[in-house]
């Protein structure tokens, strides 16, 4: 019996020996595995960086061209200038008072659940009853403003569904946020386009099944196309959310929604100054103006304005994945100069290629994009390409530096710099009022164009500096260096090109290739990088 005893001892303390090994040699694993990510968490933020924007750059690409260069445009030369521009200022309009539906909540909710996922389900009820609520308020305000400055019964009907359908934008957004804040970018990229994939379907099938005579076609069919596709698009969001927010408590918390407004109205000052800066022109355009040409001059610049805006659009997905990604980097205080400058880079030349390519094509785009209307003679045609043409290649310095923003103005966004950023943005709102009014009377729609420029520019170039001050980044005159060849020679280069008597769609192409060849040697872009990229992706795919 004794024996038993000792030998029931002896075994507790070789268990517990083992054990205390165990637990040694686990507390020795974690600790270098902390240390890893510590020290390579950069790599690791830099890697995932290039992954999910190629992937987003991909799938964007494959989606935009056709629905700019298919869907829209055919929208716009089937309904005509002047519907179409007054869709386009009545659309701006409504985009002017976003804020309302936001005031912050979308940026405020990306940061904080980047660095805090496990608030998810709690500020995931929250926030979207106070969605509800600033919605119900947002119909309110534009129709008392709409009423005010003089739309009739018409405009006010158009404006009550593109209204909604910034509501249920505003909402797909939010529940983004919560997706990208996860990390899950490859979600929220498919995410990205699906409401325009479904706008493709469903317009494809009104404008070319034939089951549909063109001549009954009108813009409300355009716009009830949007509103059915972000419907489809915000049930699929918010069930992926739901899939990692676990049980849900739905309750009405007063206090909890004024809570997460106050904290949000740093960035809703920002977000309403922005808004009125970058969209502001084709709703000057349309008042201003004399009522004979004011919706045909907005029509014009909607032509020139489609191409800006969609690059822009791609380039703000740049701005949804380095939010999170910038967040994560600051709190944890890693070294962001790789990232940035990663960022800036890729950012830099994207659009400085397609800027320098639209400007020097711009004339033969807005042809075949375009095309001479039945019965229009032929000066009053080349008239219309011309101008927009024009307006085109100043819109294209405007999206260079408005890209650029999207880089400095949500790393000051993720640090909280929020003071700054919305001292830049009053500038920027002041310097384009100002401007519209002096030029839009004389110059018309392209004095709204130059005014695009000065205004993006001026807050670039501010950003930039108020960023390189907080930061201490150090690009260094190697990486300039690299920036000015790169513009010069591929400007050098298309220009070459397009001289040729080659098709103007085969130059055009070749000065693409050219320009991402020029990038290369000008180390702009880095081979190893984007080899390893590949390399390490491929084999992401085959696991």
């Amino acid at each position: 019996m004794l024996n038993r005893v000792f030998y029931t001892f002896y075994c507790f303390k070789q268990l517990k020996n083992k054990l205390f090994l165990k637990r040694k040699y686990k507390t020795k694993i974690t600790y270098f595995y902390k240390s890893f990510l510590k020290k390579n968490f950069i790599k690791i933020m830099n890697s995932r960086f290039l992954k999910n924007i190629i992937f987003l750059l991909f799938i964007n690409l494959l989606v935009k061209p056709f629905w700019i260069l298919g869907v829209d445009r055919s929208v716009q030369n089937l309904v005509g200038d002047a519907s179409y521009g007054t869709y386009l200022a009545i659309f701006n309009f409504s985009y002017l008072f976003y804020i309302i539906l936001d005031i912050g909540l979308t940026n405020f909710n990306s940061k904080n659940i980047a660095q805090n996922n496990h608030l998810l389900s709690k500020y995931f009820v929250g926030i979207s009853q106070a969605k509800i609520l600033l919605s119900i308020a947002y119909f309110v305000i534009i129709f008392v403003i709409g009423i005010l400055i003089g739309y009739e019964s018409e405009q006010l009907k158009l404006l009550a569904v593109v209204g909604l359908n910034q509501v249920l934008l505003s909402f797909i957004l939010y529940v983004r946020s919560n997706i990208a804040a996860l990390l899950l970018f490859k979600t929220d990229s498919i995410l990205s386009v699906l409401d325009r994939i479904l706008m493709i379907l469903i317009c494809s099938f009104l404008l070319w099944s034939g089951l549909f005579p063109k001549s009954n076609f009108n813009i409300y069919w355009f716009v009830y196309a949007q509103t059915i596709s972000y419907v489809i698009t915000l049930i699929l969001a918010v069930f992926i959310v739901l899939k990692h927010t676990g049980k849900l408590v739905i309750r009405f918390n007063f206090p909890f929604i004024l809570m997460i407004i106050k904290k949000s109205l740093p960035y809703a000052l920002l977000v309403l100054l922005m808004s009125f800066y970058n969209r502001l022109e084709p709703v000057l355009i349309e008042r201003i103006l004399p009522d004979g040409i004011a919706a045909t001059q907005t029509g014009i610049y909607a032509k020139a304005y489609r191409l800006f805006d969609a690059g822009n659009n791609i380039s703000y997905l740049f701005s949804v994945i380095l939010l999170p990604l910038f967040a994560s980097v600051i709190k944890k205080g890693e070294d962001l100069q790789s990232l940035v400058k990663q960022s800036f880079s890729l950012m830099l030349t994207m659009t400085c290629l397609i800027a320098i390519v639209c400007i020097f094509y711009s004339q033969n785009l807005m042809e075949i994009l375009y095309p001479r209307n039945e019965n229009e003679l032929i000066d009053i045609y080349n008239n219309r390409i011309a101008e927009s043409s024009k307006i085109l290649q100043i819109l294209m310095g405007s999206f260079v530096s408005i890209s650029v923003t999207y880089i400095f103005g949500t790393l000051l966004t993720a640090n909280g710099n929020l003071r700054q950023l919305n001292f830049v943005a009053a500038i920027g709102v002041i310097i384009n009022v100002t401007l519209n009014l002096i030029f839009i009377p004389t110059f018309r729609a392209q004095g709204a164009a130059f005014t695009s420029l000065c205004v993006q520019f001026s807050t670039c170039l501010i950003q930039y500096l108020i960023a390189k001050k907080t930061f201490n980044l150090k690009l260094g005159i190697k990486f300039w260096i690299s920036v000015l060849s790169f513009i010069t020679i591929t400007a050098i280069a298309t220009n070459i090109i397009k001289s040729s008597p080659i098709n103007w769609i085969y130059s055009f192409l070749i000065s693409l290739l050219s320009g991402l060849f020029i990038a290369f040697i000008t180390n702009m872009l880095d081979y190893k990088e984007i080899k390893n990229l590949i390399s390490s992706s491929i084999s992401h795919i085959k696991k």
